[in-house]
């Protein structure tokens, strides 16, 4: 066979690329996305892409809130990692009551400031957040926001169990752990492309889950398979079934 080496050769540099970039990003699916953050797809999907509305009068669009770490490639659009953990601090603030006229202008307002596309990733929003969120809370008349960014037990409410499963190397973003720091499912964007996984063998959960499910539960037996305790097992069966209650 016959094999041109100048376009293999043009082709896996294509290939490396596109893929490089990814592989410390993390990379999911709207889908995905909706499933490991319980918000819709439908809303993921305006909120990075913007969308169109009428009024009795005239035509509208709303820009999206943030570009995607991930761009779209032929038209399909995925999120990375950094975006997932946006995705789930935005939809927070909304089922807290903050109208969405100011949760848009609260993170461009905090996009600048903290000098980042995903403010609230940030390992300063914590200390910084509170008063860049006040102060446009204040411009925008929005009186949810106003009392929770007044009130620092019900802000931390909101945010300190988000914060609490994150991991930071120095100042960046660097794991999720969506069980808690003490358990052992993590959400890693350097390991299987960021899909859920047994801290320390990983293995998907999503494929531990459902190895269980097809063995009648048989929790010791999937943990001899693959190589790791019960309790990482159980683990990833617990995560895995707290997204389904959560669809």
């Amino acid at each position: 066979m016959n094999v041109d080496l100048d376009a293999a050769k043009g082709m896996f540099t294509v290939i490396f690329v596109i893929s490089a970039p990814l592989l410390n990003s993390g990379i999911y699916s709207i889908p995905e996305a909706a499933r490991l953050t319980g918000v819709r797809s439908a809303r993921i999907r305006r909120w990075l892409k913007g969308y169109n509305f009428k009024t009795k009068t005239e035509n509208h669009h709303s820009n999206p809130v943030w570009e995607s770490e991930i761009e779209p490639i032929e038209g399909a659009h995925a999120v990375g990692f950094h975006d997932l953990i946006e995705i789930r601090f935005v939809e927070a603030f909304l089922k807290a009551g903050v109208s969405w006229k100011t949760m848009r202008s609260c993170h461009l307002a905090a996009q600048r400031e903290l000098d980042t596309r995903h403010p609230f990733c940030s390992n300063r929003f914590v200390t910084d957040g509170r008063g860049i969120l006040h102060k446009k809370a204040e411009a925008e008349g929005d009186e949810v926001l106003i009392d929770l960014t007044t009130n620092q037990w019900e802000f931390m409410r909101i945010v300190e169990p988000f914060f609490k499963q994150l991991e930071f190397d120095d100042t960046t973003l660097a794991r999720w752990w969506p069980l808690g720091r003490e358990r052992t499912v993590v959400v890693d964007p350097v390991r299987n492309f960021g899909q859920p996984c047994a801290a320390q063998a990983g293995v998907p959960t999503q494929v531990l889950s459902q190895s269980v499910k097809a063995n009648d539960g048989a929790v010791d037996q999937v943990a001899e398979w693959y190589e790791i305790t019960p309790d990482e097992v159980r683990d990833a069966v617990e995560f895995e079934a707290g997204l389904l209650k959560a669809a």
